[in-house]
């Protein structure tokens, strides 16, 4: 009976004509209708045997194995009347190859330690362990196992060896891997040297895995060819993945499912939107779009170009049941800041993961919807147990430093302790980096004390942040320091640094920073100039800034003649403002707030007619300038006020107390509050 058809035929005529089948027929027809899925069936059939054996017992409790009905699987196993390797080794390799589980298989191993020499512990036993143990990174017990393989000879054959090879590489002990394959008697066998070469990539020594992988060439299989393109590419090392394809296609190996989804990552990870278009072709001329495996990659492809449209009408052919598209969706829309569809895909998820939840978090920062961020981590804590990955945390503690949300930002802090993440050096910038653009720099110094292993990250948000507050002194203190230290600094601790000499018109100081750029490698950008001339603007040297404008080898963008502008308005000087305007407009004449800066700089100096001139141009181009706006974080929601603004619902209390307020420093009498507001 090969085919479920032939069991169909088969079971139904002896039902029809009253005849028992032998114990291996019923056997047979477990075996096969548990290949076909058809557990309830299997189980019919075995609960119908008047006689059952030992395999008749291995082959429902395999069928329950395979569907990962754990539960039933367990219950069958405790009542089978007898038990052999077989048995005890499937119910072994159900529970160490389902999450969960691992105890009881720990549990189940240990007792079959116990057993008499016909359900002895074999290698089947030992392998299954060992990967249970490379799955946990349990590195003294797969020692352990080592050991007992070996007092028992059990360490000797190819899977034996690979799985020995497989465990230690998992568990970080490469060495060890690499003394197993080493130690190898007789000829190199393949399943071996696959697991080596694999446990090279995974250790980024990419180099030794080539040579392993080139050494008896003939023995190679498409196995051999995926691992070291899929290893280039898990160690960013994209081009190489390519080129060691077109070998495999010149020495004729056959690739697969496989072989595709390495080369679509190397794709996504080299960003390079033609190459994926290429490949893309190269699956729809080979017939391979209805592939899940490969379609959702072609789809993870397009996410990470940036090309949604693709995305989307891949995303299309392969339905709402692929959860790696969904992510892949979701990561891409929310990366372009498109949180309304991120949104709607993350809600059809009925399991999240770590991965959905953090591109969520991160979409939400990136298109600056802060109180979503902090919404979003409400709905965290209430739908997962799990303890949150710690670019979540990063993401939140973002959002509150974007809008200097203290209290959030501590609410943050203390969960954190807490539950007990782990402190890493993203996490400890990000706190520090809150607490600093949230006001309380002393308590950002704080933190940055305890820190173990600065770095120069953390140096730059102490900088900048000391900048921020008006702390120059201790701005440049910092800087010092860390340059006693050994640290490099980098392009934005040099924005950082001249923040805080033009912040107190330190131009000599600032000078020399300026020019020390060059002794780190550092080419200026467009902040560096920026600070240079409004610098050279606050210090009432505007010949400098002219001068300096002129030295600038690229051409002045709207940020560096905006800086110029405020250098003019500073310095009273509306010539040079004026001849600064028709560059300003021409690079950026939608901007509405340019023509707000201009026609300031114009009324300062009573510049009327110029000022009118200005405010007519911006009314015949229709140039809107955007209402400045302010917000308050109070009752765990952010509040947002524009000028002038009486759209809050408790809009009358707030300015009643600002009056109260107002009439307190004035030492005045308060204005009727509806007469203020205008109701």
């Amino acid at each position: 009976m090969r085919s479920i058809k032939d069991g169909f035929r088969f079971h139904a005529h002896v039902v029809k004509n009253g005849i028992t089948p032998t114990i291996f027929t019923f056997n047979q027809l477990i075996n096969l209708y548990s290949k076909h899925g058809l557990l309830a069936e299997a189980r019919n059939l075995f609960d119908e045997m008047p006689e059952r054996n030992v395999f008749s017992w291995n082959a429902m409790l395999w069928a329950y194995i395979k569907t990962q009905n754990l539960k039933q699987a367990r219950g069958l196993f405790d009542s089978a009347p007898s038990k052999d390797l077989v048995t005890y080794n499937s119910m072994l390799s159900g529970y160490t190859n389902t999450a969960g589980f691992e105890t009881d298989a720990l549990k189940l191993f240990m007792e079959m330690q116990s057993l008499n020499d016909e359900t002895r512990i074999d290698e089947f036993s030992l392998t299954r362990m060992l990967n249970l143990s490379a799955k946990l990174s349990m590195e003294s017990y797969g020692k352990q196992l080592h050991s007992y393989m070996v007092k028992t000879a059990n360490n000797l054959s190819e899977f034996a060896v690979s799985s020995l090879i497989d465990m230690y590489s998992k568990c970080g002990c490469f060495r060890e891997a690499y003394q197993v394959f080493d130690g190898c008697a007789g000829e190199l066998d393949l399943v071996s040297k696959n697991a080596i070469v694999a446990a090279c990539c995974r250790e980024g020594e990419l180099e030794m895995g080539m040579n392993l992988f080139w050494r008896d060439l003939e023995l190679n299989d498409v196995v051999s060819w995926n691992t070291l393109i899929s290893g280039y590419v898990q160690n960013c090392c994209e081009e190489e993945a390519l080129k060691l394809f077109a070998h495999m296609k010149e020495n004729k190996v056959r690739w697969n499912e496989h072989t595709i989804a390495s080369l679509l990552s190397a794709c996504a990870g080299l960003m390079s939107l033609k190459l994926g278009k290429e490949v893309h072709g190269w699956v729809l001329k080979h017939d391979l779009g209805s592939n899940p495996f490969i379609s959702s990659g072609l789809v993870d492809v397009y996410c990470k170009c940036g090309n949604m449209k693709y995305a989307e009408l891949v995303y299309a052919t392969i339905g709402t049941g692929n959860a790696f598209s969904v992510t892949s969706m979701i990561v891409g829309h929310s990366s372009q800041g498109n949180m309304v569809d991120a949104r709607r895909l993350f809600d059809s998820l009925t399991e999240k993961n770590s991965i959905v939840w953090t591109a969520l978090f991160s979409g939400y920062v990136k298109s600056q919807q802060c109180e979503a961020v902090l919404e979003l981590f409400s709905e965290f804590r209430l739908k997962e147990a799990t303890v949150p990955d710690p670019l979540i945390v990063i993401s939140i503690l973002g959002a509150c430093a974007m809008q200097a949300a203290l209290n959030p930002g501590r609410q943050i802090h203390a969960y954190v302790l807490r539950i007990g993440i782990e402190w890493d050096e993203k996490l400890v910038s990000a706190m520090v980096d809150m607490y600093s653009k949230s006001g309380n720099i002393k308590y950002a110094e704080k933190i940055f004390r305890r820190v173990s292993n600065t770095d120069a990250v953390l140096y730059n948000i102490m900088i900048a942040g000391y900048a921020h507050h008006g702390h120059e002194n201790q701005a440049i203190q910092k800087f010092e320091e860390m340059l006693e230290r050994g640290f490099r600094p980098d392009a934005i601790t040099f924005v950082a640094i001249l923040s805080a000499c033009r912040h107190c018109g330190l131009v000599e100081l600032g000078e020399k920073f300026f020019a020390s750029m060059k002794n780190y490698n550092i080419l200026p950008e467009i902040d560096h100039y920026a600070c240079m001339i409004d610098l050279y603007g606050r210090a009432n040297q505007l010949e400098k800034a002219v001068a300096f404008m002129k030295r600038i080898p690229i051409e002045p963008d709207a940020v560096i003649l905006g800086a110029f502008l405020n250098a003019c308005k500073i310095n009273r000087n509306t010539k040079l403002a004026k001849e600064a305007e028709e560059k300003l407009l021409r690079i950026e004449g939608n901007n509405g707030a340019r023509y707000v800066q201009l026609a300031n700089v114009y009324a300062a100096e009573g510049k009327w007619v110029e000022m009118g001139r200005i405010r007519r141009k911006m009314r015949e181009n229709e140039i809107k300038k955007f209402a400045g706006c302010s917000w308050v974080y109070v009752e765990n929601r952010v509040h947002i006020f524009t000028s002038g603004d009486s759209s809050h619902l408790s809009a009358e209390a707030i300015y009643s107390m600002l009056l109260i307020l107002t009439a307190e420093l004035n030492d005045t009498a308060p204005v009727d509050i509806k007469t203020r507001i205008g109701r």
